[in-house]
């Protein structure tokens, strides 16, 4: 398969690389010193505000909506390497108003919201004016059956009441989010992939707490933050609802296709810098009257990371374009299976590099333990690697049962 960049992503590729490395690179540590600036830890961070901007003037901008009339009109292979190379550092995505959940919800919108949703929600998330959230999974269940999900979404008259406590809300901390999309039953007698829906509920309205935020390994990820929210006796417009009742299932699977995908895309650039990282490192350190470069384990670590990233890279990029060719549903095997593969890679790659710079790995001093943290946690978002492991296998054995 030909993975040949158009001409128009490679100009973009080009501009991306140029504004990471000139806006990006350079202000990671002053972005991580006003992280850690006590009270404002929850604040947005003047200085990513200020790149945000410029990278809006330059028209680096809402580069993952394939739709032209919102983003750039990149498809999802167009969009892979740029994601990647985004992916690289964690603040490259927000720069360029391509990240999660965000991105998810923003197609959301695009794909499933009303005209009033969209004027509403949509635009000034677009604009980078605000944030949102996504509300599915709950403490008291197993989420990655979505069918467990015990929230209410209840009509009354002109209203639906939403009840219900959901946990790793991502945004939940963050004084921009504005907007969270519910995901509850409308009909709990109903058939099965039809009892659920999704509605939109301002993170503001009467009745929504966030009752604590989680931490990730130590990390609090603040300001966006993952958090555990109440929903008790909200109170929204009968019209925010999404679609129609019985329509969540639908619109998830439509959601998470390419949210998984964009995980992954932002996956192989955090390995491919912690191989550079790796690869600078042992070329610099000494040890044993050698560095550490010249050594034997070290040259296998180095390659088996940089085979392992192709193979990956290589299965995103064929997964995105079937998406593009032949749609999500068509392609769900390849979305699972480099949901699967991607993170796994990326944790060995991590961990190799880790291991390479000793103490100096698990603290502060690189990117290697916060990336380890989050990545980690990536084997569980969006349906853990169990999940996705089943219906990759129910998918190949059903080829050779039609078969039969």
């Amino acid at each position: 398969m030909d993975f040949e960049y158009s001409t128009k992503t490679k100009e973009l590729m080009a501009r991306v690389t140029a504004f990471m490395d000139a806006h990006v690179y350079p202000n990671e540590d002053a972005l991580a010193e006003q992280l850690d600036a006590g009270a404002t830890r929850w604040k947005a961070l003047p200085l990513l505000e200020e790149l945000k901007a410029e990278a809006r003037g330059q028209g680096l901008w809402n580069l993952f909506l394939p739709e032209s009339q919102y983003g750039a009109g990149l498809t999802n292979l167009e969009y892979a390497p740029l994601c990647e190379i985004m992916g690289r550092s964690p603040f490259g995505p927000e720069v360029f108003n391509c990240s999660a959940p965000d991105t998810g919800n923003m197609e959301v919108l695009v794909r499933y919201g009303s005209a009033e949703h969209r004027k509403q929600w949509l635009e000034p998330l677009l604009a980078g004016e605000i944030r949102s959230c996504f509300a599915m999974t709950e403490p008291a269940v197993a989420s990655s059956d979505a069918t467990n999900i015990r929230s209410s979404i209840v009509r009354d008259g002109d209203e639906y009441v939403v009840n219900g406590t959901k946990w790793w809300t991502s945004g939940a901390g963050d004084p921009r989010a504005k907007i969270a999309i519910f995901m509850g039953k409308t009909d709990p007698s109903g058939p099965k992939y039809l009892q659920q829906s999704m509605i939109l509920v301002p993170i503001d309205a009467p009745g929504v707490t966030v009752k604590r935020m989680l931490h990730v390994f130590g990390y609090d990820d603040a300001p966006h933050g993952h958090g555990e929210v109440e929903f008790k006796d909200v109170r929204v417009p009968a019209s925010s609802i999404l679609l129609g009742e019985g329509r969540g299932f639908e619109i998830a699977q439509g959601r998470l296709g390419p949210g998984r995908i964009h995980h992954c895309m932002r996956t192989i650039g955090i390995a491919e810098r912690a191989l550079e990282t790796m690869c600078k490192r042992a070329i610099s350190r000494v040890a044993f009257g050698r560095t550490l470069a010249e050594m034997g384990i070290t040259k296998q670590n180095v390659a088996q990371s940089r085979m392992e990233i192709e193979q990956a890279r290589l299965l995103t990029l064929k997964a995105a374009s079937m998406m593009d060719r032949v749609g999500n549903k068509a392609a769900r095997s390849e979305i699972a299976q480099i949901k699967v593969i991607a993170p796994q890679m990326a944790l060995r790659v991590i961990d190799r590099a880790i291991q390479l710079h000793g103490g100096m790995g698990v603290c502060q001093d690189t990117f290697l333990a916060k990336a380890y943290s989050g990545i980690r946690t990536l084997r569980l978002a969006d349906g853990p690697d169990e999940v996705h492991q089943d219906q990759i296998g129910r998918l190949e054995i059903r080829k050779y049962a039609k078969q039969s």
